[in-house]
């Protein structure tokens, strides 16, 4: 097969009109030069150059050859440029899938820094409601990081960012307004805002619950936490959410729970030696969980 370094002899040929000028360019000798051509020629089954005299001169077949392998050899410097901006940051595609709740309390300060910085870098973000689904879109490749709460396993590359407290909501005058922290056993004779089974919270809060001996009585389900927090501010219930759902001036009544209840951030990504994940990684490290506990050391 044609290599590259043969095209490159050709038109360094036909530029500088000799065999000499043209090794002399290329830095390589002048068999060597004539080595690659003879060896395009016979990829191409007819000649490149013909003898003549003390000179050679390019055929036909030889300038028309040469014109197409300017193309192929501009081509090949600039995806040798590219594969250099990517591997330093400075380009390329980076895909996050991130829980949903996340996106503003957690990416947006780095996405915005990314922007500033690495303007050239595309950024495709999808939200979602469970970890697991997120690590499933990991290893299929469809995504380059996952960033939301532990999933419940995972063979990828994980890394602990912090631990994000989770809170009880419930509507204004409701008794639970006049504690400071509100004990998980109380939360079983309220009625209870719950999730929806594909949502990662569904059996996280009833694995939780019934680890203090509680039985949670739902009245309706939803797929969103902050709709779940909206809705329990209405009086619909009381409900359990990350901090990372409610806004900057939450509805209704927000109490800790009692003990205090933390579930671990963590990002995963399947490839960590790949540099703009890398990058990203360290600048979500560096950042931290707003307001939350940092990854505990091992």
């Amino acid at each position: 097969m044609t290599t590259l370094r043969a095209l490159e002899c050709l038109v360094a040929l036909v530029e500088e009109g000799s065999v000499t000028r043209a090794a002399a360019s290329l830095q390589m000798s002048q068999p060597a030069l004539s080595h690659q051509l003879a060896s395009l020629e016979r990829e191409i089954g007819t000649p490149m150059v013909q003898k003549m005299g003390r000179g050679v001169r390019v055929t036909a077949a030889g300038h028309a050859v040469a014109e197409e392998a300017r193309v192929a050899l501009k081509a090949s410097e600039r995806a040798v440029r590219v594969g250099r901006q990517i591997g330093s940051g400075g380009a390329g595609r980076l895909r996050i899938a991130c829980a949903e709740t996340m996106t503003a309390w957690l990416l947006v300060p780095v996405l915005r820094h990314w922007r500033a910085r690495r303007a050239e870098v595309l950024i495709e973000l999808s939200e979602h409601t469970s970890s697991d689904r997120m690590v499933d879109l990991v290893c299929s490749g469809e995504v380059d990081v996952a960033v939301g709460p532990r999933p419940s396993e995972t063979g990828e590359h994980l890394e602990v960012l912090g631990e994000e407290e989770v809170v009880v909501v419930a509507p204004a005058g409701h008794p639970f307004a006049e504690r400071l922290s509100v004990p998980f056993a109380d939360l079983a004779a309220e009625p209870f805002v719950h999730f929806v089974s594909d949502n990662g919270l569904s059996i996280w809060l009833d694995q939780l619950a019934a680890e203090h001996g509680v039985v949670l009585d739902p009245v309706l389900r939803t797929r969103s936490p902050r709709t779940a927090a909206q809705l329990a501010a209405a009086g619909m219930g009381v409900t359990i959410v990350p901090v990372s759902a409610l806004p900057a001036r939450p509805p209704g009544v927000v109490r800790r729970l009692d003990p205090l209840v933390e579930r671990e951030i963590v990002v995963v990504v399947a490839a960590p030696s790949d540099a703009l994940v890398e990058l990203f990684v360290g600048d979500l490290r560096r950042r931290g969980l707003p307001g939350g506990r940092p990854a505990r050391a091992n």
